[in-house]
């Protein structure tokens, strides 16, 4: 979970989209944490540390 609650820098935004996954589950895990920050109305899907969080 975020720490802060705040959004993350631009930096942490490449470096969680530079992990070593496959293309796939990457793209749904940034679209499925994309699609929660904009439901809840957060700066934060609650996953720190994946794709789009």
């Amino acid at each position: 979970m975020c720490a802060e609650q705040q959004r993350g820098s631009f930096q942490e935004t490449l470096a969680n989209l530079r992990q070593p996954m496959r293309l796939g589950r990457k793209l749904h895990l940034f679209l499925r944490n994309n699609w929660i920050k904009v439901r809840t109305r957060s700066t934060c899907c609650g996953n720190h540390g994946e794709p789009g969080c």
